[in-house]
């Protein structure tokens, strides 16, 4: 008779005392794969290429002072921490290898701290003034994850505090995920401080200023991405787009429309 007792009994009979363990072995789901460095070494130095090719291009006002140094504080020493810390061949996202989200990854980190010195100077505040409250955690895997947290908070100089989310964008496709949104309505309810995505496409050279506290649940530009499973994110419209990376930095106080 074929019935629950006996799949037990032959699932035994392979070694196995539960489900779990049995979808774990034929998903061969206990194998991790091994890292290839020799590629992330590409992958490092085409982040080290992506940077002096946008520092070459962006403003002098906001040009690195030396791009080794750079490259050694924000990506190399980066890497050997992460992969000290075992935190590489544990990045999975959807079944991606994990060189792969570890570049994606790198790549947003990357520009974030490249952008520094612009942010600085868009809300003419010291570096300084400037606290990274991510939630990203460089040795644990347990919260070395993607959440809504913005990445910066900016401390102006009237005493006002505003939450930044640097976003980067290299395909020319351009927008803020509906839980982003979700998460700055929360932090402005609860805390009554303010919430701003700025966007770097750096596709196109430009910089858009989204105040993300701001959308509301009608608006226009919210789409289903399907490339993106499906989900529902708000289009960044063009006009949100005031900064031409060619050009000096604008100021914060000067966006009228924030």
């Amino acid at each position: 008779m074929i019935d629950i007792k006996y799949f037990k009994e032959y699932r035994e009979k392979l070694g196995f005392s539960n489900q779990a363990e049995v979808k774990t072995f034929f998903g061969a789901k206990d194998i991790a794969p091994t890292v290839d460095y020799k590629y992330i070494k590409l992958l490092n130095d085409r982040l080290c290429e992506m940077i002096i090719k946008i520092d070459s291009s962006v403003s002098s006002e906001i040009r690195l002072d030396s791009m080794d140094i750079f490259c050694k504080e924000n990506i190399t020493e980066v890497f050997e921490k992460l992969k000290k810390h075992k935190v590489i061949q544990r990045l999975n996202n959807q079944g991606r290898r994990p060189e792969e989200v570890y570049f994606s990854w790198m790549r947003g980190f990357v520009i974030s701290s490249y952008f520094l010195n612009a942010l600085s100077q868009i809300f003419e505040v010291d570096i300084k003034d400037i606290d990274l409250i991510g939630d990203d955690d460089l040795v644990d895997i347990k919260t070395f994850k993607r959440t809504p947290k913005a990445d910066l908070q900016v401390n102006l100089r009237n005493g006002e505090k505003i939450r930044i989310e640097v976003q980067s964008g290299f395909q020319g496709v351009n927008d803020i995920k509906q839980h982003k949104v979700l998460e700055a309505r929360k932090i402005k309810r609860e805390e009554g401080v303010s919430s701003l995505v700025v966007h770097f496409d750096l596709f196109n050279g430009q910089a858009a200023f989204v105040k993300t506290d701001e959308i509301d649940d009608d608006n226009v530009n919210w789409i289903t991405r399907q490339q993106m499973e499906g989900q529902t994110v708000f289009n960044i419209d063009q006009n949100f787009f005031v900064w031409k990376l060619i050009e000096n930095p604008i100021k914060f106080s000067d966006l009228s429309f924030l």
